[in-house]
């Protein structure tokens, strides 16, 4: 299958920039609303949603049939794809950061069932979007039922959570209130479902539409825009929020769009790279937490030998260390499970 390395590119660039976004927050502390960190932080995984339903569309749609073995097979595919290296990082945060938990919680973060009942209980950083990821395939079936056969239904489904969405942007969620004191609300799975169908919507409307490339750059050029200049200050529950949380969403799909119809190669010394990000982007997701908190450890147990050792570059030395880990990660470690899926 043809793949969209466009879309790489996307999901690389963005993995790149969460990762940045976290480092320079535990080194330097929390971003505004008016900072474009500050939205990166809080978009960057509602890009990632995009991406994920916008891919599976592009994999699944023409090529699967409706039926329960289809459904086993595509449950299969994608638990396998994420569980294990999300179980492994659960395990290692849990000992590393010394995490006291309950048995049931365990088993439910184990599973990758905790995003259906206790979505904000995970033991590893980032976690809770990959508890939102399996909810959205328990999604994905529907969507792909009524796109193929009933049209009128997919609507329907579209308003429901599209009215989902507008609820917690504008009644669940206080503006008044800091994020960090919402944050089981805000991520909860009903929450972000509207943004993953968004991405899935992309497909099924624009996959045989030609658009051009002067018309995707534009796109792009017009989410950045909106991304960067839309007027929000404050704490970063004002993003989420309001009609914020409404422009915000259009410039990332407008982004994604543009990416997605975009038909270019970039050259040789940035496609490799990041189609090398696109490649890791899950285990950069994951692991770049734990790389963090190992590199400030060392930094710290240098120091204490060698008080006046260089630390002003030590950042850039833990997002190296995050690369070549998550490499080795995905080559050793993903590719195995990501083969085993796609066995018979």
């Amino acid at each position: 299958m043809k793949r969209l390395h466009t879309l790489d590119y996307l999901r690389g660039a963005i993995a790149l920039g969460i990762m940045s976004y976290h480092y320079a927050v535990w080194t330097n502390g929390v971003f505004t609303a008016d900072t474009f960190m500050g939205r990166l932080g809080i978009y960057g995984v509602g890009i990632f949603y995009l991406l994920s339903g916008l891919t599976l569309h592009f994999v699944y749609y023409d090529k699967t049939e409706i039926s329960f073995r289809a459904l086993g097979n595509f449950l299969k595919k994608r638990f396998l794809r994420l569980l294990p290296l999300l179980g492994l990082v659960t395990l290692i945060s849990l000992v590393l950061y010394k995490k006291e938990f309950e048995v049931p919680d365990l088993f439910l973060n184990l599973s990758g069932l905790f995003g259906f009942v206790r979505w904000d209980v995970y033991f590893a950083t980032g976690a809770w979007s990959i508890g939102n990821e399996f909810v959205f395939y328990a999604f994905f079936p529907f969507f792909m039922i009524f796109a193929k056969n009933y049209r009128a239904l997919l609507i329907l489904l579209s308003v429901v959570l599209f009215s989902l969405y507008l609820y917690y942007a504008f009644y669940a969620l206080d503006s008044q209130v800091e994020l960090s004191n919402q944050w089981r609300i805000y991520t909860n799975p009903l929450n972000q479902v509207f943004i993953f169908m968004a991405g899935f919507l992309t497909g099924v409307f624009l996959k045989d539409r030609e658009i051009g490339n002067t018309i995707s750059l534009a796109l792009i050029l017009i989410g950045l825009v909106i991304f960067i200049f839309y007027p929000a200050s404050g704490n970063v529950v004002s993003l989420v929020t309001g009609p914020a949380r409404l422009a915000f969403t259009l410039s990332c799909l407008l982004i994604c769009i543009g990416f997605y119809k975009l038909d270019y190669t970039l050259p040789g010394v940035l496609h490799h790279p990041l189609i090398f990000l696109g490649d890791t982007s899950f285990s950069i997701y994951l692991l770049h937490p734990i790389v963090y908190r190992l590199c400030g450890d060392f930094l710290i147990y240098v120091k204490g030998f060698y008080p006046k050792f260089p630390t002003q570059y030590w950042q850039i030395g833990a997002m190296a260390v995050t690369l070549l880990v998550s490499y080795l990660v995905y080559e050793y470690f993903e590719k195995f499970f990501m083969k085993f899926g796609r066995s018979k």
